[in-house]
């Protein structure tokens, strides 16, 4: 990983972290549910950014290099695999209830 990606991705994970402690303290003392969504919002946008960041690194080392070796097409699979549990690129899944 490159050394400003992995510094980046760290740095917001660490950032993330105190935050959800604090978006749990806001369920342990029961704030209102409104307030706790938008903050559960902000973490999720954070891992986001976070996964955006993961993903320039990948296409900067690791897919560069499968191309030059000639592994394009294992490469897209196994991209292609991982987005496939991105919600920017596949949309939000049906809850069934059992997550509740």
């Amino acid at each position: 990983m490159k050394e400003q990606h992995k510094r980046s991705a760290l740095n917001r994970l660490k950032t993330v972290r105190g935050h959800l402690d604090g978006v749990i303290a806001m369920v342990d003392g029961d704030r209102y549910c409104p307030e706790i969504m938008k903050q559960v919002s902000a973490v999720q946008a954070s891992l986001e950014r976070v996964n955006r960041i993961l993903l320039q690194n990948h296409l900067e080392t690791c897919v560069t290099e499968a191309v030059a070796e000639g592994r394009a097409a294992q490469i897209v699979d196994e991209l292609m695999e991982t987005m496939k549990y991105t919600a920017a690129v596949t949309g939000p899944t049906p809850t069934t209830g059992e997550d509740q």
